[in-house]
């Protein structure tokens, strides 16, 4: 579990673009690649404490893993008739 505020931030915003990149027809290894070059980013500027990096990392993979996560907004995006 996330508790330090800047980091909670910056998994709301990977999240977020995770989902609306999935919405534009991105998949998984697009999004992992996303995800791996937005760490490098965190890394290489020392915006968070290796530790709370690591954590975002966990996170963030158990998110990007959660297939709920992105059929949910794929099935609110299909229901329209």
């Amino acid at each position: 579990m996330l508790q330090n505020a800047q980091t909670i931030r910056l998994y709301q915003k990977l999240t977020d673009a995770f989902v609306q990149m999935w919405n534009q027809g991105y998949r998984f290894d697009d999004l992992r690649l996303y995800l791996d070059g937005y760490l490098a980013a965190l890394r290489h500027s020392s915006t968070l404490e290796p530790f709370h990096l690591h954590r975002l990392e966990e996170e963030a993979i158990r998110f990007l893993y959660d297939r709920s996560n992105f059929d949910i907004a794929y099935a609110a995006t299909t229901t329209r008739i």
